[in-house]
C-alpha cells in the first residue's frame, strides 16, 4: 500500500514539475517571438541622422544639403582657413560677382546664402551649356558623368576649370588647396536631380 502512496506521490509531483516547465517555455516565446515586421534605417538615413542632414534623396534639396555638407558640414557662419565663407564657402571675388559687398551681412543672412548658391548653379550652367550637352552620359577615368556632378566640380573649382577636364576628356586634372579634386565631385555628386536650374548669364538675386 505505501508503495502504491508513493507511486502517485512521485507521478503527481512529475506532472506539477512538468506542467510549470511548458509554463516557462511558454512565457520565454513569448518574450522572443512576435509578429510584427520592423525596418532597419538605411545607410544614408544613418549617416543624415547622424550629422542632422534633412533626408532628401536626389531632389535639389539633396543636392544643396550635400554639397552643403562637403563644403562646410551646413553651418552658416563659418569661415576656413582660406576664407571662404559660409554654408557653400564662397569667395569674396564672387559675392562680388553678385554685388554682396559685406561678407558679415552675408554670414549673417541663410536666405542670402541660399540665393547665392542657386544664382551660381545657374551662372555655372549657363557658362557650361555646351559642355554638359557634349558630356552627360560619357564617362570619363572610370566615372559617370552628370549635370549635378558637373555643377558641383565648378563650385568647388571654377567653371573654366571644369571646362578644361571635361575638353581634356579627363586629362587636364585640378585639386583645390584641401585636396579635392574635380573628378571627385564629379563621382561624388552624380545623379541628383537639378533639372530645378535655369540656364542663366545674368543671375539676379
Amino acid at each position: 500500500m505505501k508503495k502504491v502512496k508513493v507511486f502517485f506521490g512521485l507521478f503527481i509531483l512529475g506532472i506539477i514539475i512538468s506542467s510549470f516547465s511548458r509554463d516557462v517555455k511558454t512565457i520565454n516565446n513569448s518574450i522572443f517571438l512576435t509578429k510584427e515586421i520592423s525596418s532597419v534605417p538605411t545607410e544614408e538615413e544613418v549617416f543624415s541622422q547622424i550629422f542632422n542632414i534633412p533626408f532628401v534623396g536626389n531632389s535639389f534639396n539633396g543636392f544643396k544639403e550635400a554639397v552643403a555638407f562637403k563644403e562646410s558640414q551646413g553651418s552658416y557662419n563659418i569661415i576656413n582657413t582660406l576664407g571662404y565663407l559660409g554654408k557653400y564657402q564662397f569667395g569674396k571675388s564672387t559675392l562680388k560677382r553678385f554685388k554682396i559687398y559685406n561678407t558679415q551681412l552675408f554670414l549673417n543672412s541663410p536666405e542670402l546664402q541660399e540665393d547665392a548658391f542657386v544664382a551660381l548653379c545657374s551662372l555655372n550652367k549657363w557658362i557650361l551649356r555646351k559642355d554638359i550637352k557634349r558630356s552627360v552620359g560619357k564617362k570619363i577615368n572610370g566615372i559617370n558623368v552628370t549635370e549635378s556632378g558637373i555643377l558641383a566640380a565648378a563650385h568647388l573649382a571654377g567653371a573654366g576649370n571644369v571646362k578644361k577636364y571635361l575638353r581634356s576628356n579627363g586629362k587636364n586634372r585640378f585639386k583645390d588647396a584641401y585636396g579635392s579634386s574635380i573628378q571627385h565631385y564629379l563621382d561624388q555628386f552624380s545623379g541628383f536631380n537639378t533639372s530645378f536650374i535655369q540656364a542663366n548669364r545674368r543671375p539676379i538675386l
